[in-house]
């Protein structure tokens, strides 16, 4: 493969710290390289150097002739008064880029429900997101460098995007660098993974999952110097072999090696103990939403919404902006009566919300960290059965990534990232048994997504979460739920069904011209089952979906017995959760089968 560009020796500081020393490395044709690293360790700074956004202190990037580098900077840059047709085709005539495939294909992926003339001030963050792709995504370029690219978007619009990477060039043309967070986009889209620190680039094969492999097979080696990360990678690669969705069947994660790596690696979450422990502190009474519906100003934001929460479920919300998602969790919480229907909460429920704006470390921003903490209880018990441990606040905070040195920092000084653990912190030891969690991720490294997702899968209670965020919703949560249309509706494929059921559902159109609809919108495909198999086929979907619904009764009732059982008894709980998790498991193959017959109907 042809060389694109590439770096010698690079030397970068700044006044405080020595951020590369003496790095060199090179992007070939057909390279997907993610970036990763710990927040400040200078992921953003190296793709600048190599995209010639930024000079080294030392050392040289080197660009092939002719080679063209489109960037997409992670701070937003278009003005205020731009026309989204200008920011994005500028003035060139419509039918120059209503006649390319690949603009037509951007600008119906990215804005096609924006209005053509609306000026770029008037648009909310993601849209304004959205169309700063489009922009760099509709030119002709040999190697993109998108940094946080993911950042304000969607579920869906992160699927598209992924999509249209893998596509846009022939496997050996072209090139791309990514930095993002996005640990299901890195899997997706990347070949090639460098990690960055302690001031150097090391290089791995593979997307995300293959390079948590090698990287645990490294850390294995040197186990005295990092051992903790060590543990959190271990951790996280036994669920990717384990149960994340659409990663067991990539040729180039090393099936063998990896299982002998997790041989000794527990479950990430301890169910039976987790929902024992659920039990006793909720009982059977969480939150049960009954035939709710909210309406503002005579519009139905929900109706006929119906949901049981149980004691120790966990659950992901997906939906659109605006579909409804913050007014759901709002009736959860109780910060939102419905206009019809009723939410009853149970006894003993004690709801914490972490929302995106923070307004827990409003009272303190002047104060140290040490001592915001030093006010809260001295230790605090997380887990459950054999795997309870108690811990301080001080090792809570040295588990969220925070260093002794940081203990003395004022809140207010603190980055973004590191206020979001402290805000996650503060609520967690205010001790609730049901937790909100809305875009949790937001400001995080890899790393302190990993340590996150640990200290969950030891808290016992109930969750329920809302995040772009599709690698953290698939890890810390065991089933998902979409708000479309007004209706809260259960999503047993997961995000793949919910992106299913969007590309299915009619698209709200802005004033982009037609010409930018895609042929591939033009006509549904036809289903290959006809006359006497189609029948056959329905009849078998209908007696599914009335095995789903009396296995999910007896799930129900299941769940009732156990909180009516003997705590204390813990032979016998353990023996309904065998029960429980054979009946989920059998859900589980009706699902997969009610999946393959839908998929053939159309």
């Amino acid at each position: 493969m042809a060389h694109l560009l590439g770096a010698e020796a690079l030397h970068l500081e700044y006044p405080t710290k020595v951020v590369f020393d003496g790095v060199s490395l090179g992007v070939d044709e057909g390279d997907r390289i993610g970036i990763v690293g710990r927040n400040g360790d200078g992921k953003s700074s190296l793709m600048a150097m190599l995209a010639g956004r930024r000079e080294p202190d030392s050392g040289r990037v080197t660009v092939r002739g002719g080679v063209t580098i489109g960037v997409l900077e992670q701070a937003d840059v278009l003005p205020d008064d731009l026309t989204v047709s200008r920011a994005v085709v500028g003035d060139a005539p419509e039918h120059e880029w209503a006649g390319d495939a690949r603009v037509r294909d951007v600008l119906a992926g990215l804005v096609s429900d924006l209005d053509w003339d609306a000026a770029v001030g008037t648009l909310s963050g993601g849209q304004r997101r959205r169309v700063a792709l489009a922009r760099l995504l509709a030119g002709d370029w040999d190697v993109l460098a998108l940094d946080e690219p993911t950042n304000h978007l969607d579920v869906e619009a992160i699927a598209w995007l992924a999509e249209h990477l893998k596509r846009r060039w022939a496997t050996s043309s072209g090139a791309l660098m990514v930095v993002t967070h996005d640990r299901w986009f890195l899997d997706e889209v990347c070949t090639k993974t460098w990690e960055v620190h302690d001031r150097i680039v090391e290089p791995f094969d593979g997307g995300y999952a293959a390079y948590i492999l090698q990287r645990v097979e490294r850390d294995r080696q040197a186990a005295a110097i990092e051992a903790r990360r060590q543990n959190l990678a271990r951790k996280e690669l036994a669920w990717l072999r384990r149960g994340a969705p659409a990663r067991t069947s990539k040729p180039k994660f090393r099936i063998d090696a990896a299982n002998e790596l997790i041989a000794d690696v527990p479950e990430i979450r301890d169910r039976v103990s987790l929902q024992s422990l659920a039990v006793a502190r909720l009982g059977k009474d969480v939150v049960d939403i009954l035939d709710a519906g909210v309406a503002y100003d005579g519009r139905d934001v929900l109706r006929h919404v119906e949901w049981r929460i149980a004691p120790g479920e966990r659950t992901g919300i997906l939906g659109v902006n605006g579909a409804g998602k913050s007014t759901l969790l709002g009736l959860i919480s109780g910060t939102v009566e419905p206009t019809s229907g009723r939410v009853k909460h149970g006894k003993t429920v004690k709801v914490a919300t972490l929302t995106q704006r923070m307004d827990e470390l409003d009272p303190h921003l002047d104060e140290p960290v040490r001592v915001v903490v030093s006010r809260l209880r001295t230790t605090y018990t997380f887990g459950a059965g054999s795997k309870a441990q108690e811990l301080t606040p001080g090792q809570l905070l040295e588990r969220m990534g925070f260093s002794s040195a940081q203990l003395s920092t004022p809140v207010k000084d603190l980055s973004g990232g590191q206020k979001r653990r402290l805000q996650l912190l503060l609520i967690l030891l205010d001790q609730p048994n049901v937790l909100i969690l809305d875009e949790p991720t937001n400001d995080l490294d890899t790393d302190m997504l990993a340590a996150i997702e640990d200290l969950l899968d030891s808290w016992a209670g109930t969750l329920i979460v809302v995040s772009h965020d599709r690698y953290f919703m698939e890890r810390v949560t065991d089933q998902q739920y979409a708000v479309m249309g007004g209706t809260l509706r259960h999503l047993p494929g997961g995000i793949e069904e919910y992106l299913r059921l969007r590309h299915a559902q009619p698209q709200a159109t802005g004033a982009v011209p037609a010409q930018a609809q895609t042929a591939t919108d033009a006509a549904p495909v036809a289903s290959g089952l006809v006359g006497a198999e189609r029948r056959s086929a329905e009849k078998e979907l209908q007696s599914l979906e009335r095995r789903l619904e009396k296995l999910t009764k007896q799930v129900d009732a299941s769940r009732t017995s156990l909180a009516d059982h003997d705590q204390a008894d813990y032979a016998g709980l353990g023996e309904k959760m065998k029960a429980i998790s054979a009946l989920e498991a059998e859900i589980a193959e009706v699902e997969e089968r009610w999946f393959e017959l839908g998929e053939q109907l159309g």
